[in-house]
């Protein structure tokens, strides 16, 4: 188990609190496990609401794409492989 540094009181109305306590039962797990996977799931959302220019030059600054002679070589694989399948070979 992660060592928990960090401790947060938080004040919540009574609808939210319930919403909590019930899904700390369901996914039988601390309620404290519960606010840090919202929060996760949260930061990932965010993400997503990135554009997709944005998100291309993220991945391509990354250098985790193909280079260009590689991903020419995929696609035409791919081509190949479509035109086979189409005329039944």
């Amino acid at each position: 188990m992660k060592e928990m540094t960090h401790r947060t009181t938080f004040a919540l109305d009574q609808a939210t609190a319930r919403r909590l306590r019930r899904l700390a039962a369901v996914w039988q797990v601390s309620q404290a496990e519960v606010v840090r996977r919202a929060v996760a799931l949260a930061e990932n959302k965010d993400r997503g609401d990135k554009d997709a220019a944005f998100l291309l030059r993220e991945f391509h600054a990354s250098g985790k794409g193909l280079v260009k002679e590689k991903a020419e070589e995929y696609l035409a694989q791919v081509r190949n492989d479509r035109t086979a399948w189409r005329s039944g070979e």
